[in-house]
């Protein structure tokens, strides 16, 4: 999960040590952690009455994402029953993670060209006046940044993810729209900001084949999202491993895979 290298996020930076933050912000994380591995049922709806994807439609979906490379599953995940449910809402499931993770990737590909680059919020960082990191090495960044700001982007990420998982019509393992973000009510957020789907009401006007086509779009972007960020960090971690980048990221002796400089669970 990459998006926490976009740390030009205005959300960073209240830097406290209270330890109601610190436990709040666990709560989040795990809340929404917890919502999604927890099947969901609504009204009653069985898989018949709704629009549950089954590995024939995986195969047309392939063929849509790329013409030459047929469905490729070498794990057989799509054939499984994850915590004993159906293999169509298995389906549901993947399908969903796929978007999700192609999205963030795509915002921690952006959000490593901007740090390499240099490009930063003008105001200070923290409520003390500590500025951004000024290195250009993004993961170098991260790692400058208080763990005090790096649980409040989970907190907020934990949020999004219990928001989407509760507050769906249909959830996406019974039958809901892939990838659709459910709206915040002008009640609780005025002027929808936060409405992450569609901020400016230009799905409502598109044809469900439009939407449909969009869809595969994304996917495509972000499955090169995926392989373009982790193609940054092997080559900054393990420098060679991908020789058009040689010379090009700067190496990182860190490990890429820890978000905080002191970890939060009790040792083993």
């Amino acid at each position: 999960n990459n998006e926490h290298y976009n740390s030009g996020s205005p959300l960073l930076f209240f830097d406290t040590s209270h330890s109601i933050t610190m436990k709040l912000a666990i709560a989040s994380i795990l809340a929404g952690s917890a919502a999604a591995f927890t099947t969901t049922s609504f009204n009653g709806a069985t898989s018949t009455s709704l629009k549950m994807e089954t590995l024939d439609d995986l195969s047309d979906l392939a063929k849509k994402l790329n013409p030459v490379v047929p469905r490729f599953d070498p794990l057989g995940l799509s054939t499984s029953n994850f915590w004993g449910t159906t293999q169509e809402e298995t389906i549901g499931f993947l399908r969903e993670s796929e978007v999700k993770h192609g999205r963030i990737a795509m915002f921690a590909f952006v959000g490593y060209i901007v740090h390499a680059n240099g490009i930063r919020w003008p105001w200070p960082m923290t409520m003390d006046g500590t500025p951004f990191p000024e290195t250009l090495n993004p993961p170098e960044a991260w790692d400058a940044i208080p763990d005090a700001a790096k649980l409040q982007i989970f907190a907020f990420v934990g949020f999004l993810e219990y928001w989407r998982e509760c507050n769906s019509e249909k959830h996406y393992m019974k039958g809901g729209k892939i990838g659709e973000f459910p709206a915040f009510s002008d009640k609780y957020i005025p002027g929808s900001a936060l409405n992450l789907y569609d901020p400016f009401g230009k799905n409502k006007s598109m044809s469900e084949e439009a939407k449909a086509a969009g869809l595969v779009k994304e996917i495509n972007n972000g499955r090169l999202a995926m392989l373009g960020i982790f193609g940054f960090l092997s080559e900054q971690t393990i420098p060679g491993s991908v020789p058009a980048l040689k010379g090009i990221v700067l190496p990182y002796d860190g490990e890429v895979m820890a978000p905080l400089a002191k970890s939060i669970l009790p040792s083993l």
